[in-house]
């Protein structure tokens, strides 16, 4: 298979997964549905501070839009919420595949950050870092694929740095980088004075982004949830689906550095292999042994963690394009043979990938119906401990404070009955106060 046929599949397969998680209402996972029920309630966005403002806009204008001309289907809004969610991520990757797949180097990069840094943390849906990882990618993918003088690219990576400036937090060190990039690519590039312009502030507004996480990380450092975030930072290593890959590019990295020519031989076909037989067979771990369980809430706790990962395959991806006379690794990795070997491998890696988000997709329906059941059969407030929520799959999305929310949405009568879980609100809180309320969405209810 050449290079272009393996983008083209995968970025097939990212589309399919994002009709899939549509159907199945997956932005309603964790905060998911309490973003949604605070639109719904108070009809304006759900953006809660500055540093993440412009995707939140984006993602969330078409419920309010559909709220406004009377769709009162929360069904229907929860399908849109979703597939708002997943169509920019999806569409970023799918313009960076395209645009760098007639450079097979590039492009094994840019299939690696979908299958180690998009598919493994990206059941947390509402996280805006899944749109700002995407955005990231694709304006990496542009810069080091133009040559400095066309207009259209320029317009390009301003577009990009101007979504980025309000993203996500992680634009405090991504944003100097594209930065970084942006300028480099025009010294080497025309001197076209639009262009040259239309860069200029491209780069700006990257580093904009970054004064702006910078602002939004000092004002909430005391917070209680991002002090619970730094906390459990370093627990990347529990979400199974960000780790094995990880290990498997780390094998190959360790291995290339010390001796470039094992990547010209079979070792990294039988590391990858194993790494994306192990990938794929992930949902049934437990099986073998019970607590090796694919787990959602780790898509969170890894996002940090893929970032760093996100920059340092970015940086790659840099070195490669800048590097005129490149170390041993590098040289080694432009050989064809190598490069489409590689291309093969993280393909392959992708769609392993793609095998634990469809398994826990199909469980995460099976909760959602359970739940609905649930309150479309009683009235008043149902206790959360009073069910099997504990139990296996449910346990595996098991929020306290936003089941009151989660129950509204998917009720045909909202407010006849809620699901809550008795907690203080200290040990887990939500960010906001308003994401803990019963929520009303009155006229609103779950339809068939």
């Amino acid at each position: 298979m050449s290079p272009v046929a393996v983008a083209r599949s995968v970025a097939v397969l990212l589309w399919a997964l994002a009709l899939h998680n549509t159907l199945t209402c997956r932005g309603l996972f964790w905060d998911g549905a309490s973003f949604l029920v605070n639109l719904l309630d108070h009809g304006h966005f759900h953006d809660f501070y500055a540093a993440r403002a412009h995707v939140d806009w984006l993602t969330q204008a078409p419920v309010l839009l559909l709220a406004e001309a009377g769709v009162r289907n929360t069904r229907i809004l929860a399908m849109v919420y979703s597939a708002a969610l997943f169509a920019l991520p999806t569409a970023f990757y799918h313009f960076a595949l395209v645009r760098v797949s007639r450079d097979p180097v590039l492009l094994a990069v840019v299939l690696a950050i979908v299958a180690a840094v998009y598919l493994p943390t990206s059941f947390f849906i509402v996280g805006e870092y899944n749109v700002a990882f995407a955005c990231i990618t694709a304006a990496m993918a542009v810069a080091l694929t133009t040559d400095g003088s066309g207009r259209r690219d320029a317009a390009l990576l301003l577009a990009f740095g101007l979504l980025c400036l309000r993203s996500y937090e992680a634009t405090i060190y991504l944003g100097p980088l594209l930065a970084a990039v942006i300028l480099w690519s025009v010294r080497r590039g025309g001197r076209d004075s639009v262009t040259t312009l239309l860069c200029c502030l491209a780069a700006l507004a990257f580093l904009g982004a970054a004064v702006v996480s910078a602002v939004t990380i000092v004002d909430y450092w005391d917070h209680p949830h991002f002090m619970k975030v730094r906390s459990t930072s370093v627990d990347f290593w529990r979400n199974m689906q960000f780790a094995i890959p990880l290990a498997g590019f780390l094998i190959c990295l360790v291995a290339g550095v010390r001796r470039p020519a094992w990547l010209q031989g079979r070792g990294p076909i039988v590391v990858m292999g194993v790494i994306a037989v192990l990938l794929a067979l992930s949902p049934w771990w437990r099986i073998v042994h019970a607590p090796s369980i694919l787990y959602p809430p780790s898509h969170y706790v890894a996002r940090q963690a893929a970032g760093i990962l996100l920059a340092a395959l970015l940086v790659g991806m840099w070195l490669q394009v800048a590097y005129r006379n490149p170390p041993a690794i590098l040289a080694v990795v432009r050989q064809p043979e190598v490069a489409r070997r590689m291309v093969l491998l993280f393909g392959a890696l992708a769609v392993a990938g793609a095998i634990p988000d469809i398994a826990l997709t199909r469980l995460w329906n099976g909760h959602i119906e359970q739940l609905r059941l649930v309150v479309d059969q009683r009235t008043g407030v149902v206790r959360a401990e009073t069910l099997p929520l504990h139990d296996w799959p449910t346990k595996l999305f098991f929020q306290d404070w936003s089941y009151p929310a989660l129950s509204a949405v998917v009720s045909r009568a909202p407010g006849k009955s809620y699901i809550v879980s008795h907690q203080d609100y200290l040990s887990n809180p939500p960010f906001e106060p308003a994401c803990g309320m019963l929520p009303k969405l009155k006229g609103y209810g779950w339809r068939g």
